[in-house]
Formats: C-alpha cells, sequence, structure tokens
C-alpha cells in the first residue's frame, strides 16, 4: 500500500525519502468463530512535503487504494482505515 502511494506521489513531482514519508501499522486479530483472523488494518501515512504539493498529494491519496493489489486482494475480508497527516513545508 505505501509503494503504491509513493508511486503515485512520484508522478506527481512529490518525493518520498524516509525522513519525509512513513507509516505507522496498526491492525487487530479477533477470534472468529474458533479462527484467529485480521479484521483491521491501520495506516497512517506521514508525510513533508512543500505547500504547494499538499493538495496533489492529498488527490493522490484519495485514488491510491483503487490502484494497489496489495489493498484490493484483501479489501473484501479485512477492513482498511487509512488516513493521510501532511506537514506542510516552506
Amino acid at each position: 500500500m505505501m509503494g503504491t502511494l509513493a508511486a503515485l506521489l512520484a508522478g506527481k513531482k512529490i518525493p518520498t525519502p524516509e525522513d519525509r514519508y512513513w507509516a505507522d501499522v496498526t491492525g487487530d486479530i479477533e477470534n472468529v468463530e474458533g479462527i484467529l483472523k485480521i479484521t483491521r488494518i491501520g495506516v497512517t501515512y506521514h508525510l513533508k512535503t512543500q505547500s504547494e504539493k499538499a493538495q496533489e498529494a492529498r488527490d493522490a491519496f484519495s485514488s491510491y487504494i483503487k490502484r494497489c493489489p496489495a489493498a484490493q486482494s484483501v479489501i473484501g475480508c479485512i477492513r482498511i482505515e487509512d488516513h493521510l497527516i501532511i506537514e506542510e513545508m516552506t
């Protein structure tokens, strides 16, 4: 998921080095009828970018999940909650 978003950001000329782009990931594992299942994946993306690129970053975020092979593979059985936090740089 992070790679797909990074690719879309790169297409908009928004750099994603480690010190400017990272993700915090959490998940829930629940007992479902006696079987442990991953039921939720939570991803909070952090991006530091130029102020003039912030809206382009939001646009990329709004559409990346539809293009992400990993997300599309599990979205029917695992709830995905994603958020983007942008720190605008001058």
